[in-house]
């Protein structure tokens, strides 16, 4: 989304316009790493004409895959946008990562989308995150279709990939999940393969023969009428229980010939409607073909099926204060309100925010109002200023394309946008609204980092705001007690983007350094000690000794501090400098360096002078005292443990529980929580699950999802603790 150095080598046509909503679609493209997505874009531009040839992701040469981070690694890393544009229909089709890493980019293509093509491939089936990502589309109403890719390959099996899609997705009703289109094979090659050479419509009982680069139609042998006859008869069914009209369903089981407009008609309003979710397949171009297999296909399911930007509701709106609002239409005559799905920056544009425009017209070089809704706890500030919008394009893998406005409904690029942010709201100044925010993951794989030289540390905190503000599931913690810069990801493939976006993009060299858990200490028994701190060395000396006891508290009790001195040992105003003093060495630690918690620290005793006595003598007796008093005792070593809750399919139940407990965790609880999941309740300590987002995922192969909340710090097993000592000993 922004080089404007060079264009595409294959980029063909003019840009994509549209000047109303009702001649737009917005389709995402989901599917795990892998499944095809990217080559079908390609494959959808060379039929839309957008390309003059399809490149290859394994060649770095993808329309949509345009990084050089994605060219290294062969895989989609982010969202981007590839407009095209079909018999007058501007389709703004949104390719996503399939890598859990990257699920943040998932989830602002579909924010930003009205349909979903879900892509699996017929040799590898449908994964956990797949079907999760089905399950939450089903629960917004979100239409969908499903795209079978990599027919070629030898384990595919059509038919076999279509039940597991009407199992996996259809759930209660698997006759909404049906074939529009049978694949037709051609010749056998020497090798024994049969290559997929068209397709056999269900409901025209034509044949798409895309032998010679081009669909030809014909109608079908005579053998191939019967083969399939129980399809079509399944797929008129199903396409009729979805119908408006009451009385066709017994028309049609009375042996009524059903008139073919009528059933386009209803399919098309079923699958607008997302109760109906048709089943195509899909290839790329063969060599110099413009078009690919099921392309046009696909694209008049998407022209004529898929759901403009008026029939679907926008988000919710209220002003920056949270006053509710009336519901936005999709009209470009109505108030601006438009929303930041996805930042990036470009070395030569600077920061690019892609925008999706619910209501209004967005127009170049006008001033508009920016609200956030502020994630502080990720590094986001909240803010709600005015800005002034630069110019607006329309993204073609790396060139920017100038545009001249973007209607209600459409997707378009702004440049220099200084401040706002992924999930800000842009909208009049005189007028300005705030959309509900999109759920976004909690990134919960932590990487301390250090600037790897001292010119690397000057630039680190700017590098690491601007990588935050384009990534709203990546977090920013400067952890106090360990004093390390700590960047929270959502997994290991995240945390590399990352490092090498902060190296490329930004100039910065980092090191990934050990993660320290922020741990504590406390006193294993009752001990008393006596700080004496008395110099003479000509002039002005200091004198001040004071006697305390201290002991255990239970969890959570802090500091406390109790003055029991009689008879003016200790005078009054230095009672507060023992105290300061105690406080300030329990904050640097007594045995191990880290804070002491959970004490009573009583002021017995103690001596001054009338001359030699002074705060900062006391201070110092105060914190001798409570060094002295550990030397007498055992200190215990204490880390945090942590509330843990894991939702996970149940047939990974036992397998996580199972790991939890290897992890000293203690499950607390579980419960059911909807059809084949199951909510795990535990509580383990966090130096047991550092890597945890990564294990879980593998432990239950993508299904798994968890979230954590401090509860309380507890004692370290002894033997952990002599270790963890030993450990940090050698390090220092």
């Amino acid at each position: 989304m922004g080089d404007k150095r060079e264009p595409h080598a294959g980029a063909a046509g003019g840009v994509p316009t549209a000047d109303r909503p009702e001649k737009i679609r917005n389709v995402v493209l989901v599917g795990h790493s892998g499944s095809g997505k990217t080559t079908l874009v390609e494959a959808l531009a060379r039929t839309c004409g957008a390309l003059t040839r399809c490149g290859r992701v394994e060649d770095g040469a993808s329309v949509s895959d345009y990084d050089d981070i994605e060219h290294r690694q062969q895989r989609s890393v982010q969202l981007s946008l590839v407009p095209v544009e079909w018999n007058g229909v501007k389709i703004n089709v949104l390719d996503t990562p399939g890598y859990a890493d990257f699920v943040g980019e998932l989830r602002a293509g579909l924010r930003a989308a009205d349909a979903a093509l879900f892509v699996v491939s017929a040799a590898d089936g449908v994964d956990g995150a797949t079907r999760m990502a089905w399950d939450e589309c089903a629960a917004v109403g979100m239409p969908r279709a499903v795209v079978v890719t990599h027919l070629d390959n030898a384990r595919a099996d059509f038919d076999e990939m279509t039940e597991i899609c009407r199992r996996v997705f259809g759930g209660d009703d698997p006759d909404a999940v049906l074939p529009l289109y049978l694949p037709l094979h051609g010749e056998e090659t020497p090798d024994g393969h049969t290559p997929v050479a068209g397709l056999i419509g269900l409901l025209s009982q034509r044949i798409h023969d895309y032998s010679g680069g081009e669909r030809a139609e014909r109608d079908p042998d005579p053998e191939h009428l019967p083969l399939i006859a129980e399809a079509r008869g399944r797929l008129i069914e199903g396409i009729i229980a979805e119908s408006e009209d009451e009385t066709l369903m017994d028309r049609y089981l009375g042996g009524e010939e059903i008139d073919f407009k009528t059933l386009i008609d209803d399919l098309e309003r079923a699958v607008a409607r997302g109760t109906f979710h048709p089943v195509l397949a899909a290839a790329p171009p063969a060599g110099d073909a413009s078009q690919g297999l099921g392309t046009l296909e696909l694209l008049e399911l998407v022209t004529g099926g898929f759901p403009t930007p008026v029939e679907r509701e926008a988000p919710a709106v209220t002003t920056p204060k949270g006053n509710p609002r009336p519901p936005l239409e999709c009209d470009p005559d109505g108030p601006l309100a438009a929303e930041v799905v996805k930042t990036s920056s470009d070395p030569y544009v600077g920061r690019l925010s892609l925008v999706r425009v619910f209501s209004g017209t967005l127009r170049p070089d006008e001033t508009v109002h920016v609200s956030g809704h502020g994630l502080e706890d990720r590094g986001h500030e909240d803010h709600d200023v005015d800005e002034r919008v630069g110019a607006l394009s329309s993204p073609f893998g790396k060139t920017q394309r100038p545009v001249p406005r973007g209607v209600a409904g459409d997707l378009v690029c702004v440049a220099k946008l200084t401040r706002a942010e992924t999930g800000d709201t842009l909208s009049s100044k005189d007028d300005p609204l705030l959309m509900e925010p999109w759920v976004m993951p909690e990134p919960l794989l932590p990487v301390a980092i250090e600037a790897h030289s001292k010119p690397d540390e000057d630039k680190l905190s700017v590098g690491l705001a601007r990588l935050v503000a384009e990534d709203p599931t990546m977090r920013l913690e400067q952890n106090q007690d360990t004093h390390q810069v700590v960047l929270w990801c959502l997994g290991e493939a995240h945390v590399d983007v990352a490092l090498e976006r902060l190296r490329g993009r930004y100039g910065v060299q980092v090191d990934a350094v050990p993660y320290r858990v922020s741990l504590r200490e406390t006193f294993g028994e009752r001990a008393a000690g006596r700080g004496r701190h008395v110099k003479q060395s000509g002039g002005h000396g200091q004198f001040a000794i004071c006697e305390i006891e201290v002991e255990p508290l239970p969890v959570g009790s802090g500091i406390e501090f109790v003055d029991k001195v009689v008879g003016g040992a200790v005078p009054r105003q230095f009672i507060p400098s023992v105290e300061k003093g105690v406080r300030a060495q329990a904050l640097k630690g007594v045995a191990t360096g880290h804070p002491v918690v959970d004490i009573r620290v009583t002021l017995l005793d103690g001596k001054a002078h009338s001359v030699d006595s002074s705060d900062a003598a006391f201070q110092t007796a105060g914190a001798l005292a409570l060094r002295e008093a550990a030397a007498e005792t055992r200190i215990h070593l204490l880390e945090p443990v942590f509330d843990l809750t894991v939702m996970v399919s149940d047939e990974y139940v036992g397998a996580v529980m199972s790991d939890l407990a290897g992890r000293r965790g203690r499950v607390v609880g579980t419960e059911p929580v909807g059809p084949g999941r199951t909510l795990v309740r535990a509580q383990v300590p966090e130096t047991e699950i550092g890597r945890y987002a990564v294990d879980l995922r593998s432990l239950s192969h993508g299904t798994g999802r968890f979230t954590r909340a401090y509860a309380q710090h507890e004692p370290m097993p002894p033997q952990l603790a002599a270790k963890l000592r030993q450990e940090e000993e050698q390090a220092h």
